[in-house]
This record gives structure tokens, C-alpha cells and sequence, in this order.
């Protein structure tokens, strides 16, 4: 079996010249999965929207609802960083859609992958950061409300902070938030999670990568869940916009692969969202993606 991959590249939404938000790589991400042989055109899945009931697990019913109807405020709209447009809404559903499906094929599996997710800006009732709902929290809290699951971890290893994810978990002992980002980077108020470590600016493969080995195992063993989700940013690396981190391409191999590793080690099934990346050239951030679908592709490979 190949790795299962979703993909909600199709459901593009209008932003204006100039925007950075870079969302033609998710298109491009798709293509390239299939052209290196990683999966089939065929095994690529798209992903069902995510309904109005699993969303207000997580997401407050009139948010939610305007969100749908299209009555975002200006300010709300400035917070989030996007326009609104119907568009908007049915993309946001689909890319939650993508890490149900992931969470909830890597149960069976081991592990799943969304080539999209990680809006772990997203709040309870607003969005921020380019983030409308929340993908890890609405799958992590519609897995627990149908039996599936009674606990979780989430491994965020985007250079930014997810502060919605943070907030929408506290004081809940059932799922335990690893987060490693950069100090001074967005957001600028960060939301205290399970374990937060802060990263000086400049910070590179060789302190990361031991920050990362010292503490992740230890955390895994705390939260002892049953299931993790890895937001596999690719915003540390060196040639990101907005990363203010020192990464390489092998450090963040690396990491990915370590992470994966120590899953697999005390057979914890994951579910893999992509997370933010805004390289300067937008071709290093696909490569950044690729990589990770093909070290998670590995490990189904030896899982036969």
C-alpha cells in the first residue's frame, strides 16, 4: 500500500497581486509527489469538507456561521490575513476534511498524511495567521468524541508558534502540545503549551536537532497517546521569508525523520500536516514538503 495522501490542492481561493501567502505550492506539491513516484496520481484522495457539526467541536457555532456566510468583520478579516470568499470557506472545510482523514487512516495504518493543514493559528470563535479553522484541533476532538482516541499528542515543528492550537487545549490533559518555534517570531503573544521551547533567531541544524532529541522522547512517553499529529512546517529553513531560523534541507530531513522514527519506535500512529513555509523561492519550499511525504512514504514502505 502507498502512503495515503490527501490533497484539497484543486479548492483555490482569490487573493490579491502581491499577497504572500503562497498558495499556488500547494498545486505544486501535488504534482510533484507524483512525478518523483512517491504515490500514484490515483492515490492522491480529496478530501470531504468538513461539516458545520464536527467544526463546532472546536470552533464556536457564530463563528462557524459567519465564516460560511461570508460576515467577517474588516478587523477579523485584517487578523486573519485573507480576504473572504466563498472560496475561502470551502477551502478551509476541505483542508480540515484532509486531517480527519489523515488522523483517522493512520489508526489503521500507522501512518497518513494531509499536503496541507497546520492552521494551528486558529481559534476557538476567530482566525488568525492565515489560519480560518483549526485542522489538528477538529480532528483531534472528533477522533475523542467518537471513541476512537481518549488521548493525543501534537508535535508542531513550524517555526511559528500555534497559539489557536495552545489555547483551544488548555487545561486539557488529554492531549499534550509540543511545540519548538522561534522565540521572536509570530505570534508575538504565545499561548503556553504542554512543552514550549523557544528558539533564538539564527538557530541552526546542530542546536535544533539536539534541542529536538533531548526533549522529544521524553515528551512522547509523558503524553502517551494514541495518536500524534506532526505539523511538519517548512518555515525553520534557511531560505524562508519569514522563518528568521538557520535550518538546511538535510536538517530538516533530519527532523522529519527523527520524528517519525520515534512514532514508529513506540508504535504511535501519525498523522502528518505540512504547516507553513514561505520561502524566497517558493521552489525550496516545495522541495522542503516533498521530503517529508517521501521520508513518511518510507516508512509505510517498511511497515510491508
Amino acid at each position: 500500500m502507498p502512503l495515503a495522501l490527501w490533497s484539497s490542492a484543486k479548492y483555490v481561493f482569490p487573493l490579491p497581486e502581491g499577497h504572500r501567502f503562497p498558495v499556488t505550492k500547494y498545486a505544486m506539491l501535488r504534482e510533484r509527489v507524483i512525478a518523483e513516484g512517491i504515490v500514484g496520481a490515483g492515490d492522491v484522495r480529496d478530501p470531504d469538507a468538513a461539516s458545520d457539526d464536527v467544526l463546532r467541536l472546536v470552533h464556536a457555532a457564530d463563528y462557524v456561521r459567519r465564516v460560511a456566510g461570508g460576515q467577517l468583520t474588516a478587523a477579523e478579516e485584517r487578523l486573519l490575513g485573507f480576504p473572504w470568499s466563498p472560496a475561502l470557506a470551502e477551502r478551509s472545510r476541505r483542508a480540515v476534511g484532509g486531517t480527519m482523514a489523515a488522523a483517522e487512516e493512520a489508526l489503521s495504518s500507522g501512518i497518513a498524511m494531509n499536503l496541507a493543514g497546520g492552521t494551528h493559528h486558529a481559534f476557538s470563535d476567530h482566525g488568525e495567521g492565515f489560519c480560518v479553522f483549526n485542522d489538528v484541533a477538529v480532528a483531534i476532538r472528533t477522533l475523542q468524541s467518537r471513541g476512537r482516541i481518549a488521548r493525543a499528542a501534537v508535535i508542531d515543528l513550524d517555526v511559528h508558534q500555534g497559539n489557536g492550537t495552545h489555547a483551544i487545549f488548555a487545561g486539557d490533559d488529554s492531549v499534550y502540545t509540543f511545540s519548538m518555534h522561534g522565540g521572536r517570531n509570530y505570534p508575538f503573544h504565545k499561548v503556553a503549551g504542554t512543552l514550549d521551547i523557544e528558539l533564538a533567531d539564527g538557530c541552526g541544524d546542530t542546536e535544533y536537532l539536539d534541542l529536538l532529541e533531548s526533549a522529544l522522547p521524553a515528551g512522547l512517553a509523558s503524553a502517551a497517546p494514541d495518536l500524534v499529529i506532526y505539523v511538519a512546517g517548512a518555515d525553520p529553513h534557511e531560505g524562508d521569508s519569514l522563518g528568521r531560523l538557520s535550518l538546511t534541507f538535510d536538517g530538516l530531513a533530519r527532523r522529519d525523520a527523527f520524528v517519525l522514527d520515534q512514532c514508529r519506535e513506540v508504535g504511535l500512529p501519525v498523522a502528518i500536516t505540512i504547516g507553513g513555509g514561505y520561502g524566497r523561492d517558493i521552489e525550496d519550499t516545495v522541495r522542503i514538503h516533498v521530503t517529508t511525504a517521501r521520508i513518511a512514504a518510507s516508512h509505510v514502505a517498511r511497515a510491508r
